[in-house]
């Protein structure tokens, strides 16, 4: 049987002449039809390099400088990127890594996928939108008549993935290359899309390479799985191969380093005191009665917040979880008065912020940082690291040029970048790079309530420990307030002091971290928990 895909000595440089950089070196893989394989490693392992090039998607000066590539039974090898463009969406469906670089912020979300179903098979207009109405409901998109008429800034993160997993699917390719497809997205809707992969394959035969930091994921779902580390192939092996007698020292580091695999406590945070050495108590944060609403284009409008309270005390952290557009995001951004609440009270440190004037809440933003979710969006791609994490000295007048530039690598060692990274531009660095540099940013002014919007989601297992350890290091030091917005559920049990559960747009149960994961109280709260991926269940099949 021929394979859906066949990698022979893949290499791939960047670069002409003596500039040249060989980034992949080597590599050799297969994926059989219907058989789920998981390429895994570190941000800049080469993972998605060696996707991109199987479809002739290398960026900038990338390319193939040797070994072959076949898909099924053509190669592929050296082909231009127009004799590419007839087997991409229906050969082969690529989902890519980030949807707000991906969709078309000037189309509805129903036409970008009914293009693909037009460019590919003949069917007219109206079949091609009802079609991809069809490819967003299997996707796990709720009300997916509705969606498919927004544009993608009218959808949450998890809602944008989604849309792109449809589009990549909606030709019913042979092969699926999915790059990091449920990084944004919560467990609930993440089980629906594995399950709607495995669907494919015992459907259509279809092959998945499926590109993941989340080994968890990786060990529950895979057939096999591929570890890569510095552009080679590192090791190989069956899920519970890979569990039990792991090939190498770099693939036990990752099993260990991942919180979803084996669940490791971060060094305690000793609290948080005053300079007299007394606790510093204190609510930060206390909300109650939150409503925002949106309106929709066809004029109805949604209830993104309805009736939410709740609090954060000085030096916690308070983690919100729940499922993509359940109106998490949305409450973070009233909390840093970035969106204003059509009802309700908000009290910011005893202050009331809708009765405070502009200059208050200048303030009041300077003390409260967000890190949002999506790096790609939030860094300006014109702009040197060093000038990003700047920015916000910059625009708050703090320091000369050269203590500027001190802090900005001081910020760089802090979450582990390395510092000649600071003359390097956004398009230059891998995922977990540019999220890193977001998280660096939001430091930049010290401040005392830090918000981060999925703030690990696009690290790897290794980085994303770092990241945390960071975090709880900082909230000691500081004394920090951290809200922490995740879907990844066992994070949110390795740092959070609270969790709050939010479902369409209201908080159904909250209380302290350990008894919630427990024994939780709602229903909705346990269904997420029995949603979280279960690798001991495939490794030890």
């Amino acid at each position: 049987m021929t394979d859906a895909l066949r990698i022979e000595d893949l290499r791939v440089a960047y670069g002409r002449g003596a500039n040249a950089g060989e980034v992949v070196h080597g590599v050799s893989l297969t994926v059989a039809p219907g058989e789920f394989v998981s390429l895994v490693g570190e941000s800049g392992s080469g993972k998605s390099t060696t996707a991109h090039a199987v479809l002739g998607l290398l960026p900038g000066e990338g390319r193939v400088t040797g070994g072959r590539i076949a898909i099924g039974e053509l190669d592929v090898t050296g082909w231009p990127d127009k004799r590419f463009e007839r087997i991409r969406g229906s050969r082969v469906g690529l989902i890519p890594q980030d949807p707000m670089t991906s969709l078309n912020p000037v189309k509805r979300i129903g036409d970008q996928v009914a293009e693909t179903i037009r460019l590919h098979r003949r069917v007219d207009r109206r079949g091609a939108f009802a079609d991809a109405v069809d490819a967003l409901r299997d996707a796990g998109l709720s009300t997916p008549e509705t969606r498919a008429r927004q544009y993608p800034h009218e959808l949450s993160g998890g809602m944008r993935q989604r849309a792109l997993i449809a589009n990549a699917w909606a030709c019913h390719p042979s092969l699926v290359i999915a790059d990091e497809p449920t990084s944004a997205l919560d467990v609930t809707v993440q089980k629906i899309v594995l399950d709607r992969f495995d669907a494919l394959r015992g459907e259509q035969g279809t092959a998945v390479l499926f590109i993941t930091h989340d080994l968890a994921v990786a060990l529950e779902r895979s057939d096999r799985i591929v570890v890569m580390r510095d552009g080679r192939v590192v090791d190989e092996g069956t899920p519970a191969e890979l569990v039990t007698r792991p090939g190498g020292t770099y693939t036990r580091a990752l099993l260990d380093a991942s919180p979803s695999v084996r669940r490791h406590a971060l060094a305690a945070s000793p609290g948080v005191v005053r300079a007299d050495g007394a606790a510093a108590p204190g609510t930060v944060v206390e909300a109650a009665g939150l409503t925002k609403s949106f309106r929709l284009p066809d004029g109805s409008r949604v209830v993104a917040v309805d009736d939410v309270g709740l609090s954060l005390e000085r030096g916690e952290t308070l983690a919100l979880v729940g499922e993509s557009g359940s109106g998490k995001s949305t409450t973070a951004r009233i909390i840093a008065r970035l969106t204003t609440p059509d009802a309700g009270t908000l009290l910011l440190e005893g202050t009331d912020s809708a009765s405070a004037d502009r200059a208050w809440v200048s303030r009041w933003r300077r003390r409260a940082s967000f890190v949002h979710q999506s790096p790609y969006a939030s860094l300006d791609p014109r702009s040197t690291v060093a000038r990003i994490v700047s920015e916000p000295l910059r625009a708050h007048g703090i320091g000369d040029r050269a203590q500027r530039a001190a802090r900005v690598l001081d910020l760089l060692d802090r979450v582990a970048l390395p510092r000649e990274i600071a003359e390097r531009r956004p398009g230059a660095l891998s995922g977990g790079q540019r999220q890193r540099v977001a998280i660096a940013r939001a430091l930049a002014l010290q401040p005392e309530l830090l918000i981060l919007d999925e703030p690990v989601s696009a690290l790897d297992a290794s980085v994303q420990a770092q990241i945390l350890q960071l975090l709880v290091d900082l909230r000691a030091e500081f004394g920090l307030t951290y809200l922490f917005i995740s879907h990844d559920l066992a994070v949110v049990r390795q740092i959070s002091d609270r969790v709050a559960v939010m479902t369409e747009g209201r908080v159904v149960e909250q209380g302290v971290t350990d008894r919630v994961f427990d024994s939780p109280q709602h229903e909705y709260t346990r269904r997420l928990l029995a949603s979280i991926p279960q690798p001991g269940a495939r490794a030890s099949a």
